[in-house]
């Protein structure tokens, strides 16, 4: 095989920097000359981007590997390379269980999928799968250190966007927290940012290219810039420079980390006339003692004064959370406590999980391990009292006028539209593309609240 194969495709599990990951991987591969396809049965190279946060993304990417292999069978010439967070610790059970990928690369080696393909064209050129797995496969595997928390070696990503009217922006990669139950350092290294100059530049570009919403990305967002070597750009201040970019309508910004939550942070929520009213802030827990038995950094009292603040801050605003029932130890009380803090509290929405061991964290070796069916109980109370109050604040909301950015035609019915609302909530309402063309910002009277968003109509 030569350069000259047709095309690729990426299949992606977990965050969004696991997305933002795949278009950069996306961009790596049509260097080669390579082009996006639809299915892995029509790509000449197929690249599984993991997920190690919990177990099922892992057990889905080993079931999606068994199919591959029947593909791979049947056409030699096929590159399967495996990548991301479960690539970067869970390569030796990877070539163990499918010996016949080519290739596995960790989450700071990106760059080197070109040079990766290459060498697995080179050893597939003209042989039978079973003499491919006798050679063995590539591997690029070290872990990211700080080492000046810069991160400059990704592509140039902005030319080559497809037309979209929302884009991801990575400012920040890795995490320094070492909360006891989470992977991420082990899987992404340390903090390291981006210079501030890349971060402008590329905002610009996608501005240029019609992109009217971006979302900037980072293990904990908020502490961007605290090592850059031109000196530390608060991320505060760097929303407030990218909310003077002309042609941007949104700047969102996902996950921002309790502890590291300034008033300066607040306070340009507020100010800055394009950043949207919309914060996710993960809790984890409510309960004090689990906190800091997870190494979280902050009390209860702290992270609710944050979310007061807001509250204040920006009327009409609002916050979604990310919630983790089960951990070690928690207790039959510890469940309660943060069934009743999300019941005063009131949260838009919320992500939730029953927790999950993974090796090399702290925690899995914990004792008082909480039994799955425990877990599984507290987890479905808690969707149905969160979805409950979701249900409550959405259908409290008819009769406002809420500004939609049109996404495109809706899913719901071909004669309607849909987008979201600058808190983040999905509308449908009449409407037809040649009329109202993706990237327009319409008004939308809200006439029915459903569970995460709203049926409407154009005013």
């Amino acid at each position: 095989m030569t350069e000259t194969a047709k095309g690729y495709h990426v299949l992606t599990w977990g965050c969004q920097m696991n997305e933002e990951d795949s278009e950069q991987m996306g961009l790596y591969l049509e260097q080669l000359g390579l082009a996006p396809v639809a299915t892995a049965a029509e790509a000449d190279v197929i690249l599984l981007n993991t997920c190690s946060v919990r177990r099922k993304p892992e057990e889905k990417v080993f079931s999606k590997l068994g199919e591959l292999r029947e593909l791979k069978e049947e056409r030699a010439g096929i590159v399967v390379g495996v990548c991301g967070c479960m690539a970067q610790i869970e390569h030796e059970e990877i070539l163990r269980r499918a010996p016949f990928v080519d290739f596995v690369v960790g989450t700071g080696q990106i760059s080197a999928l070109p040079d990766l393909v290459r060498a697995a064209w080179a050893r597939t050129d003209g042989q039978a799968p079973a003499a491919v797995r006798r050679k063995g496969a590539g591997r690029a595997l070290d872990l990211p250190e700080r080492k000046g928390a810069v991160v400059s070696d990704i592509p140039h990503r902005a030319p080559g966007r497809r037309p979209s009217i929302k884009a991801h922006v990575p400012i920040m990669y890795g995490c320094d927290k070492f909360c006891t139950f989470c992977v991420v350092p082990l899987t992404r290294g340390r903090e390291r940012s981006r210079p501030t100059a890349d971060v402008m530049a590329e905002v610009r570009e996608l501005a240029a290219l019609g992109v009217r919403e971006i979302t900037l990305l980072g293990q904990t967002v908020n502490s961007y810039g605290k090592n850059l070597p031109e000196g530390r750009v608060p991320f505060a201040q760097l929303l407030g420079m990218i909310d003077g970019v002309e042609g941007i309508e949104r700047v969102r910004f996902t996950s921002p980390y309790p502890r590291d939550f300034t008033d300066e942070l607040v306070e340009a929520i507020a100010a800055l006339p394009h950043v949207c009213e919309h914060v996710h802030l993960p809790l984890q827990v409510a309960d004090d003692a689990l906190l800091r038995h997870m190494h979280r950094g902050y009390t209860l009292a702290e992270f609710d004064v944050i979310v007061q603040k807001l509250r204040a801050a920006v009327p009409g605003g609002a916050i979604t959370t990310d919630l983790m029932l089960g951990y070690p130890g928690e207790t039959d009380e510890q469940f309660r406590n943060t069934m009743e803090y999300v019941a005063a509290t009131r949260f838009d929405a919320a992500f939730m999980f029953a927790y999950s061991p993974r090796p090399g964290t702290k925690a899995a070796d914990m004792p008082d391990q909480v039994p799955q069916d425990v877990k599984v109980a507290r987890l479905n109370a808690l969707i149905d009292l969160q979805n409950r109050i979701s249900a409550e604040k959405c259908r409290a909301c008819v009769g406002d006028v809420v500004e939609v950015l049109v996404e495109g035609p809706s899913s719901r019915n071909a004669a309607m539209l849909s987008g979201h609302t600058r808190t983040l909530r999905m509308v449908h309402f009449p409407g037809a593309t040649e009329a109202t063309p993706p990237g327009s910002l319409v008004r939308v009277r809200v006439e029915e609240g459903g569970l995460t968003g709203f049926l409407g109509t154009p005013v």
